[in-house]
């Protein structure tokens, strides 16, 4: 079979490989790339030992019986104190889909032990596409940090930054029963291309905070959450939040840059909170294939580019110059 392999920063090759026996394979249909993917390509990660198969929001058909599967990509142990709590997405033992193990970048792929016993294995919707389904790992991102963040009915909520993942903040949010959602970006061009696309209530693209302050009549928004890997977003994220507001710090930083300014009285005397969100669980999968196949989020429209296995460097370039909503490989 046919896989892109990752063996060195900027060295990813399409190569044969022999197809895996044995266990849990699937016949992979769709693997939707992100920001991620690009980074591991320029830089590799502390958790991937090449060779490796990238490729972590996966789709596809259970070999001889046919089923129709998404694969979570961030897989708990199931087992240590904070799995046995339910707290599933800071497990510290988690290992990821494409990272520890051979991903979703190839025509068939094993499935290891591990992702079926924490139930990562999820049945696909009737009516969701394998393209569809493969975008409901991250939207299962966006699900717990919204949950996370408590967005729910008659929030403003404001969304910085207008890439895939702020794409699906804004439709989920909406889903959730958000009152109005703004869309920021300091891209003119990216921040035209998704609000063309999910529509927000107002498009900020310049003095992110007087712009929220004057669109909610100096209040703030209820929720702020920087879907963007910008410092400079999570300080504005604490000036422009309402009494007892919620920012979401849904984009990490830099690993050599992660220190940000924090007005400390403005979180005491406001009541504000702040909250991470890492990852997703097995149960926000299938509760992002539920949300996608009811029609409460709908993602076909978000999937800009359709590419083969032989394009994956193609399809990264894409991601890293911000010229596509989301990109799917479908080997």
């Amino acid at each position: 079979m046919k896989v892109a392999r990752f063996h060195a920063p900027g060295d990813i090759r399409i190569e044969e490989a022999p197809r895996p026996e044995g266990g849990l394979v699937i016949r992979v249909r769709n693997c939707s790339t992100c920001g991620t993917d690009a980074k591991i390509y320029k830089h590799g990660h502390h958790h991937l030992a090449p060779p490796r198969v990238m490729g972590h929001e996966i789709a596809g058909e259970v070999v001889g019986t046919g089923e129709r599967v998404q694969v979570i990509a961030a897989i708990p142990c199931g087992t240590c104190a904070e799995c046995r709590r339910g707290r599933m997405t800071v497990c510290p033992d988690q290992e990821s889909m494409g990272y520890h193990y051979d991903g979703g970048f190839a025509e068939y792929m094993a499935i290891p032990d591990k992702v079926v016993a924490v139930g990562g294995v999820n049945p696909i919707p009737g009516g969701v596409s394998f393209a569809e389904a493969s975008v409901a790992e991250p939207l299962a991102c966006v699900l717990n940090g919204q949950e996370l963040a408590r967005v729910s009915d008659g929030d403003d909520v404001v969304v910085m930054g207008a890439g895939p993942i702020g794409c699906l903040h804004v439709r989920l949010a909406r889903a959730r029963g958000a009152a109005r959602v703004f869309l920021a970006d300091v891209n003119a061009d990216r921040l035209a291309k998704a609000a063309a696309l999910v529509e927000p209530d107002a498009v900020i693209d310049d003095d992110a905070v007087a712009q929220v302050l004057k669109l909610t009549g100096g209040r703030g928004a209820d929720v702020v959450i920087t879907a963007a890997a910008s410092g400079a977003a999570q300080e504005q994220a604490l000036t422009m939040a309402a009494r007892q507001g919620r920012i979401s710090f849904f984009g990490g930083l830099p690993k050599d840059d992660p220190i940000i300014r924090c007005d400390s009285n403005l979180v005491h005397y406001r009541e504000l909170t702040i909250v991470g969100a890492n990852g997703s669980s097995p149960a926000h999968n299938a509760r992002a294939l539920d949300l996608i196949a009811s029609g409460q989020v709908p993602v076909a429209d978000l999937i800009t580019h359709r590419l083969g296995l032989d394009d994956v460097l193609e399809a990264i370039a894409l991601v890293s110059r911000g010229e596509a909503i989301k990109v799917t490989i479908e080997p």
